[in-house]
């Protein structure tokens, strides 16, 4: 389906239409003026124009080894997520699509207390090269945007769209959790992360014992479920990680009242995932501790909005 882009003049007025002009679109790979180096510059000075959130500049022709230079390496500083984007002017190409990967993976492999994410800007996006990226899709996290310049007057404007988002691989759904899952054991999860990491489980399952003494757990193969008597609890699960910390995930909708609550916390809230809907907490040790009374607001409204929900 094909858009038309519109602007309006300054001076424009609902009385006065004939001052709506259609903008011409512009061949950004053989403007004279715009070229791959404007592009990199102008994203590195307003990451934000991309659509990708409230990004910060890390790097910029951040040298690979042995792999030439990364465009630019972007940081959400709340999820402590990382970008690396690769500008192209024209159609994107098989070379392109290999070099965003690769640095991608040297990148993660380097720095893997970090999220990463591939990040594909070009002029021409085509529909075989998306089809070529939605198999990497899932088992690489990447995102392709498109950008597009347009001449209003004697001014030139950078319109950046998303056409490929992340696609994150199917899981079994949080509330499937404890019956399709393959069980494991303590051992299992002490073997995979540490003995530091179950304690900050230990703790939590406190806390939970606390508001209701019928809560427990149960170890699967991917996630930890939370129970309550002989029942899972849908909408809470337990991630423990390697580097001593654990994931708290709330399967619930996003709402007002669970975001007071953490922007009113000390808690490391991570990010709110629309699909399937959830949030994302980082829990340490201390956390428990520190944010116990928080922690026991955010499960009560947690379980109040599930409970509206169904």
């Amino acid at each position: 389906m094909s858009k038309q882009a519109y602007a309006f003049r300054k001076d424009s007025t609902p009385a006065n239409m004939n001052t709506i002009i259609k903008p011409e679109k512009l061949n950004i790979r053989e403007h004279v003026q715009i070229n791959e180096k404007f592009i990199q510059n102008l994203i590195a000075d307003d990451p934000s124009i991309i659509g990708l959130g409230d990004l910060l500049l890390v790097s910029k022709e951040r040298i690979q080894p042995r792999a030439g230079r990364l465009d630019l390496l972007l940081s959400d500083q709340e999820s402590g997520r990382r970008y690396e984007v690769e500008v192209q002017l024209g159609k994107t190409d098989e070379s392109h699509i290999i070099r965003t990967i690769e640095y991608w993976d040297i990148e993660r492999k380097r720095y893997p207390q970090y999220d990463h994410c591939a990040v594909i800007i070009a002029e021409d996006i085509t529909s075989r090269f998306s089809n070529v990226i939605g198999l990497f899709n899932g088992f690489i996290p990447l995102i392709a945007i498109q950008m597009n310049a347009y001449r209003f007057g004697d001014q030139i404007g950078l319109v950046f769209t998303k056409v490929l988002d992340e696609i994150e691989l199917g899981l079994v759904e949080e509330d499937e959790v404890g019956r399709d899952q393959p069980l494991a054991t303590r051992d299992f999860w002490v073997k995979k992360c540490s003995i530091e990491t179950l304690t900050i489980v230990d703790k939590f399952v406190g806390l939970l014992k606390e508001l209701d003494p019928s809560h427990n757990i149960q170890y699967n193969k991917t996630r930890i479920a939370i129970l309550k008597g002989d029942q899972v609890v849908p909408f809470l699960i337990l991630r423990p990680r390697k580097r001593n910390h654990v994931v708290l995930v709330l399967r619930i909708p996003k709402s007002e009242k669970i975001d007071a609550i953490l922007e009113n916390s000390d808690l490391d809230y991570m990010d709110f995932i629309p699909r399937p809907p959830r949030y994302r907490i980082k829990l340490r040790a201390e956390d428990i501790s520190h944010s116990n009374n928080e922690l026991k607001q955010l499960i009560a409204a947690a379980f109040s909005e599930h409970i509206a929900n169904l």
